[in-house]
């Protein structure tokens, strides 16, 4: 999932150089979400996996 959201972030600072302000909107955006998608498992994961014996 954070590989995603890094690829996303590549491909929008890209974009973002070459003048390509929608593509570069859309891809942030869409990296913003996956980062965020990212952090609620990731914190998830870490409580969940903590159970006692």
């Amino acid at each position: 999932m954070l590989s995603w959201a890094l690829l996303f972030l590549i491909v929008a600072i890209i974009a973002a150089v070459l003048g390509f302000s929608g593509i570069a909107g859309t891809a942030a955006g869409i990296a913003q979400v996956l980062f965020v998608i990212f952090i609620i498992l990731f914190l998830a994961s870490l409580i969940l996996g903590k159970r006692g014996p």
